[in-house]
């Protein structure tokens, strides 16, 4: 067996939300993320035409917008959950009276934390090869969407992570910088139908996760 990996950005940028499994190569892909999400699709082709011609059993699930543990929190080069963290705990510790988030807030993202992604792999690989065949009738529509199914604007992801965080200062947002796609929303019901569905709530993982952020602040400051 094979586990492939990809990503919500294959889908198309104005794709019908949530965005449902065939809705892939069915218009223009999100510009900046084309190159990653042209390589991603190949590797999903990849699976399906060595699935048909061999026989063999590779399967494909595509995350939505993880977070977690182990992230990434760089002051520049994370993404926007972590970067929040980071972000939100600095200024309460400098006593800062707002923090900047870029856009109007108004964009919509699905969070996935990582224990429940690793959860929905292990599920997927674990079912018995007849009962996904007979949930995936279409050999060329295999993949799989791995989310939450429900999403939140930035601006409540702000407020959530400086509530989590104890940031008690103003949240100001950007409206001069990108929002972005205005929403990203995956459809999960073929993986609820297949009996998985995730368990660690938003405000919960993010906790655990700036428990994380707090125990290794000094390596991530080296």
């Amino acid at each position: 067996k094979l586990l492939f990996l990809g990503s919500s950005c294959i889908y198309p940028q104005l794709a019908r939300q949530p965005m449902s499994e065939d809705s892939l190569l069915t218009g223009k892909l999100e510009p900046t993320n084309e190159p990653y999400a042209i390589a991603k699709i190949a590797g999903i082709k990849m699976c399906e035409s060595f699935n048909r011609q061999y026989g063999v059993d590779y399967r494909c699930v595509m995350p939505t917008n993880l977070y977690g543990e182990n992230d990434n929190f760089h002051p520049q080069n994370s993404h926007v959950i972590p970067a929040m963290v980071r972000r939100f705990h600095e200024a309460k510790v400098s006593c800062s009276e707002k923090v900047v988030i870029w856009g109007t807030g108004e964009p919509m993202r699905e969070f996935l934390h990582v224990d429940d992604m690793a959860k929905g792999c292990i599920h997927v690989m674990e079912l018995p090869y007849k009962k996904l065949a007979a949930a995936l009738p279409d050999p060329m529509c295999s993949h799989i969407n791995v989310g939450t199914g429900c999403d939140v604007t930035i601006a409540e992801l702000a407020q959530t992570i400086a509530r989590v965080v104890g940031f008690e200062g103003d949240i100001v947002f950007d409206p001069s910088k990108p929002d972005g796609a205005p929403r990203k929303l995956m459809d999960v019901s073929r993986l609820r139908s297949l009996g998985w569905e995730y368990s660690v709530g938003l405000e919960q993982g993010l906790g655990t996760t700036y428990e994380w952020f707090l125990e290794n602040l000094d390596k991530l400051r080296g």
